[in-house]
């Protein structure tokens, strides 16, 4: 374990310091659209940028790391990424912006990748869920620290866009430096999204629900608190407490879910969630501890869903259906986050800041409502696999689930199958 820990350790530290960038660089956005004006609908548009670069990343993005390989892939990426940081303070204008934030979430797609699939090659069967699980507190950690930089300047101005930019540099330096060999892309399988609805329709659709939300959270939560009247120290708080959040009950509800139907867990999260949202939107009211404390709660419940639901829908595919089941995961929640800050925005701008966390109640308990009535339609699966903790957000958000690789494999695959056609 420890030897595998060294060779992953300057990637580990690349990608948490990417993740640092990216968590300050979400809410800084989101903070400085309201400084400049735009619309909430508007806001909305630029957020979903992200995630629609982030999925067409996933899609695409194989093509430039079959190319070059997997260290030059991240440095371009990275290289591309805080170019993106800095134009935002050089050309203030909507349409530019989400632009920007398309290339940005098609280049962070491309860094998850080679991640991914870094980690995976490292890691034995035997330390795998370790590896992972390290990758995922590597990540809330650092998503979760991105957010306590915001008060260090003002974000009217340039110096935290420019920060973002130096973090996102510094990124390449351990990646550059490894002495480490990069993996070589596997022969992938390809796959049937409409198989894999049909065969878990409670993970799938619960896929497409926490993309919804944990994009709009990360994306619009920031302009809900500095409508609601949030100063940009509680704004950054609150958005930090909600992403450290999530680390607290992944492996409990885990652990829950390996004892139980794993659907009966992901039911009475989804509800939670809700209530966590409705949560919110009381203890807004008025500023003050309860506030934190109930974006907590959210955090810590939200966050785990993603995780459920992909256990949920492995546990009911075979060996060879890994790839596909991977690749309908990551597809079915990027079309959710891509679409989440639309809705939100759109809700905002008729409803008002608690909009959002009232869209967010409803979807979540939408969704409670949709795996109650599969519970009673469906039996359990008679095995379920071990569950291993895997980041669905922040980032929704960008992080995504880091099975991004196999739908680089699927890609990449087609491409060789047609090649020798």
């Amino acid at each position: 374990m420890l030897s595998t820990l060294r060779s992953v350790a300057s990637l580990l530290l690349s990608y948490g310091l990417l993740v640092l960038a990216n968590g300050l660089f979400s809410t800084l956005l989101g903070v400085r659209t309201r400084i400049e004006g735009f619309a909430t609908e508007v806001t909305g548009l630029i957020m979903a940028g992200f995630f629609a670069g982030l999925l067409l990343g996933a899609l695409f993005g194989a093509r430039v790391v079959a190319r070059v390989g997997h260290i030059r892939a991240f440095a371009a990426f990275a290289s591309v990424m805080s170019v993106t940081a800095l134009l935002h303070v050089l050309i203030v204008d909507p349409w530019a912006w989400v632009a920007l934030r398309a290339l940005a979430g098609f280049c962070m797609a491309g860094m998850v990748m080679v991640t991914e699939s870094w980690l995976n090659e490292r890691a034995s069967n035997a330390i795998r869920g370790q590896v992972l699980a390290l990758y995922m507190i590597t990540n809330y950690f650092s998503a979760g620290a991105g957010q306590f930089l915001l008060p260090l300047a003002d974000p009217g101005e340039f110096h935290l866009f420019s920060l973002v930019s130096v973090i996102l540099s510094l990124a390449l330096i351990p990646v550059l430096l490894t002495s480490a060999h990069a993996p070589t892309p596997p022969t992938p399988q390809p796959g049937n999204f409409r198989s894999l609805y049909a065969l878990a329709p409670v993970g799938i659709v619960g896929a497409v629900c926490t993309g919804i939300v944990n994009a709009a959270f990360n994306g619009m939560a920031p302009v809900a608190t500095q409508s609601l009247g949030l100063g940009l120290v509680q704004t950054s708080t609150f958005m930090g407490v909600a992403i450290f959040a999530g680390l607290l009950l992944q492996w409990p509800a885990g652990r829950l879910s390996d004892r139980f139907d794993r659907r009966r867990v992901i039911l009475a999260v989804a509800g939670l969630g809700s209530l966590g949202a409705v949560a919110i939107i009381v203890a807004t009211r008025q500023v003050t501890p309860w506030l934190f404390i109930a974006a907590g709660v959210y955090g810590s419940v939200t966050l785990t869903l993603y995780s459920l639901c992909a256990a949920h829908t492995n546990d009911r595919a075979s060996p060879e259906q890994r790839v596909q089941t991977a690749s309908g995961l990551l597809i079915a929640y990027g079309v959710g986050a891509s679409c989440g800050p639309l809705i939100a925005g759109a809700v905002m701008g008729r409803f008002g800041p608690h909009g959002l966390f009232g869209m967010i109640a409803l979807v979540l308990a939408g969704f409670a409502v949709f795996a109650a009535v599969r519970l009673r339609r469906r039996q359990p699966s008679e095995a379920a696999s071990p569950f291993v903790p895997v980041p669905g957000a922040p980032l929704t958000t960008e992080v995504l689930y880091g099975k991004v690789r196999d739908q680089m494999d699927k890609d990449l695959g087609s491409l060789l199958v047609r090649r020798r056609r």
